[in-house]
């Protein structure tokens, strides 16, 4: 079974597993995320295609949206 590197920690992956496949077990494919193979990011559309080797290093990076600074002040406050 290859193993990869995700978010900096070891993980093992099934033989054929894509992106794809990845994002979805991880539980971040309805949320809004970037995905970058090898220090490549790619297209929400290729992420199928994209087959996970040994050795390959994956970041998945996710947005949080903020809300409103109460009192008009700004973050520098």
């Amino acid at each position: 079974m290859p193993s990869i590197t995700v978010n900096g920690e070891k993980r093992p992956v099934e033989e054929g597993a894509t992106l794809q496949s990845l994002v979805e077990e991880m539980g971040f494919l309805d949320r809004p995320v970037v995905c970058e193979v090898n220090m490549t990011i790619l297209s929400k559309k290729d992420w199928d295609k994209t087959l996970l080797r040994e050795g390959d290093a994956v970041e998945i990076i996710g947005f949080v949206g903020g809300g409103s600074l109460s009192g008009g002040g700004s973050m520098g406050d």
